[in-house]
């Protein structure tokens, strides 16, 4: 660390004005060296499935049930452990459902509260009592810090201790105190929150996931292509507009798009009944499970807004392929590889009929122009893209908690992968004369990313980077996307399952070696020895013997299938990854019922824990990012208190 300056000891001394005040400080961030560092659970490919998402937050992924077996496993029946964990998981549901139910409604309620201050007191223990405080609502945190910190073993102690339980109970603050002591819990036993990507569509409850996170205590989020797209609309870009509204389409989940975010689809809707309204449109109906709600007219309706949706999604990407000539996408101008006289697409010089070819809206000779009608159909929904204040404040948390990659406690975060050639070697990326390549490519795209989104001053450069953010979803040389290709109108209109194939990037083989994952750790400028890759993006397959632990332990791929879709595929239902002082655990999920199911019958989800790698001493907060921060604060105070003490800086005055 640099010698801090006069000056800005100048400044740190606003903060600390007497030698008294940086001596405090300096013994509270030494002891706080001490802790032992606090839990951190990964999450990845959450896909809008906020149900299972919750539960899992709410129940630490399996790891309060576990501390309370081993707290109260010798004094609590099974059952009654059971009930304790479903009343910190669920209190605002459970809690009246509780007391309704037992026989002694105050003496529920006393006990109950001694179990959770004491479970509470455990899990508080490895943190200061500041952080815990900060933690607790205003209006009951001076009574539960009472509660936390009295020792009412000690006999004068006792009566005070007891009294307080006594008197919430009487004065019918059960409620909200137990509440507060559960959210508390859930708290403490996951400090942060690492998110590795694709919390958007599949699901229906994107919108309430990111509303969670918003309010968690303290979380990062390393963007997936699905997140980067609807950021992109957010922005204004008219390609990722269109693949967004299209996707929700295809699976039938409008929830985040009409309810959450108030997008209006009525000129789509309009215009697509007009134009395809003799069209069954057949390859476009919706993927909705038989016991949906939604009626024949309007599965119909979806389909027709789906394939108007899905002519101008091709048509705005062949503007942008155009545009970009450095994306080296032009074999993806599909739309000019169709005869439409005859029905047929060539690709690769085979010839392919197609299985729909009524394009009511394509000029032949220019066959990515836009109508007039689909333009400002465009328009509209751009207008109610960038207007939405609810999705325009999702996406500004995205990008201040968010990036494409983290490097964080020696280990390296992202979602999809660092495109490599077959030999093992970083594929370059080039534009104007310069080559980007492993981490200067992601650092220039999240750059450009930014800029697509929060550059108003200059229109072309906002292009170039909203340009980049439809790039980052779909091009083969993606970090986040990590194929050659996205077969999109392959799916619709063409029969031969050989076109719908979509090769994945080497990386994607390579990665289970120890060399390349050395190799990109070493890239990024962490110790291969020591450090992890943690990965989402493409799902590991259980059920069919794949592992998720890659390269003898050294990357770690944590989407099991999370979303409902690929459960069936993965054979599981999500994957945790949680590093704690000991070390590394792999949490691996069942499938989660229902909220009501997990609090009416006491259902948790089912979780097999893995310890995938041990720390040979407990880690302390001295030994992560966070301690190498704090030391540097204590070095700079230690400066400012020999300031003070050299004369060359005046205590202010303590009046």
């Amino acid at each position: 660390m640099q010698t801090p300056t006069l000056k800005y000891l100048k400044l740190l001394s606003e903060k600390y004005p007497s030698i008294q005040a940086a001596s405090t400080a300096i013994i509270n961030f030494t002891a706080q060296l001490q802790l032992p560092k606090g839990t951190e659970h990964f999450l990845s490919d959450i896909h809008g499935e906020y149900e299972a998402f919750q539960h899992v937050l709410r129940n630490g992924a399996g790891s309060i049930c576990r501390k309370i077996d081993e707290m109260f496993g010798n004094t609590m029946s099974k059952s009654e452990r059971r009930n304790m964990a479903t009343l910190i998981y669920y209190p605002e549901l459970k809690t009246p459902l509780m007391l309704q139910s037992v026989p002694d409604k105050e003496e529920w309620s006393r006990l109950t509260l001694v179990r959770l201050v004491k479970f509470s007191r455990r899990l508080s223990a490895k943190y200061r009592r500041e952080t815990v405080r900060n933690l607790l609502p205003k209006h009951v945190a001076e009574t539960i810090e009472e509660l936390l910190y009295d020792q009412e073993g000690v006999e004068h102690k006792a009566a005070y201790y007891q009294s307080q339980i006594d008197t919430i109970v009487s004065t019918g603050s059960t409620q909200a105190f137990i509440t507060s002591l559960a959210e508390l819990i859930q708290r403490l036993a996951v400090e942060r929150l690492h998110v590795i990507g694709d919390i958007y569509d599949r699901g229906p409850g994107a919108h309430l996931i990111l509303d969670t996170l918003m309010d968690h205590h303290q979380v990062d989020i390393q963007w997936g292509n699905h997140d980067i797209l609807w950021m992109g609309a957010a922005a204004g870009s008219e390609a990722c507009i269109a693949n967004v509204i299209r996707i929700c389409l295809r699976y039938g989940n409008m929830e985040s798009l009409e309810n959450g975010y108030g997008i209006s689809l009525l000129p789509l809707a309009s215009f697509a009944l007009e134009t395809y309204k003799n069209d069954p449109c057949d390859r476009f109906i919706p993927k909705v499970s038989s016991d949906s709600s939604f009626s024949s007219q309007e599965i119909r309706l979806m389909a027709q807004m789906q394939k108007a949706m899905a002519v101008m999604q091709f048509k705005l990407e062949s503007h942008v392929i155009k545009r970009r000539a450095q994306y080296q996408m032009q074999d993806r101008l599909l739309l000019e590889k169709i005869d439409y006289q005859r029905g047929v697409i060539t690709l690769n010089g085979i010839e392919y009929p197609l299985l729909d070819s009524f394009f009511p809206t394509i000029d032949e000779k220019n066959p990515d122009v836009l109508t007039p009608e689909e333009q400002i159909v465009i328009e509209k929904l751009r207008l109610s893209f960038i207007n939405s204040n609810k999705l325009q404040q999702h996406v500004r948390f995205l990008f201040s908690t968010g990036s494409l990659y983290l490097i964080h406690d020696g280990n390296l975060l992202y979602h999809g992968c660092i495109a490599m050639n077959d030999d093992g070697e970083f594929k370059a990326f080039n534009v104007d004369g310069k080559s980007f390549s492993g981490k200067k490519f992601l650092d220039r795209v999240d750059r450009l990313a930014r800029q697509g989104y929060f550059d108003t001053d200059n229109l072309e450069q906002k292009q170039y980077g909203m340009d980049a953010m439809w790039f980052l979803w779909c091009a083969s040389q993606s970090p986040l996307f990590g194929k050659e290709k996205m077969a999109t109108l392959e799916r619709y209109f063409i029969a031969d399952k050989v076109t719908h194939v979509e090769k994945r990037n080497a990386y994607y083989t390579l990665r289970d070696t120890e060399e390349s994952a050395r190799k990109i750790l070493k890239e990024f400028g962490l110790n291969p020895n020591s450090g992890h890759i943690i990965n989402g993006h493409v799902p590991v397959k259980v059920a069919k013997g794949e592992r998720p632990i890659k390269a003898n332990g050294r990357l770690i791929v944590i989407d099991g299938g999370f979303s409902k879709a690929y459960q069936r595929e993965t054979g599981i239902a999500g994957y945790t990854l949680i590093s704690n002082s000991r070390g590394l655990l792999l949490a691996a999920h069942q499938p989660f019922e229902s909220t009501e199911k997990a609090v009416s019958e006491e259902l948790d989800i089912d979780t097999e824990t893995e310890i995938i790698h041990g720390h040979p001493d407990r880690m302390r907060v001295r030994d992560t990012d966070r301690g190498r921060e704090i030391q540097e604060q204590i070095d700079e105070l230690q400066a400012l208190l020999h300031a003070y003490r050299e004369g060359l800086i005046k205590e202010h005055s303590l009046l």
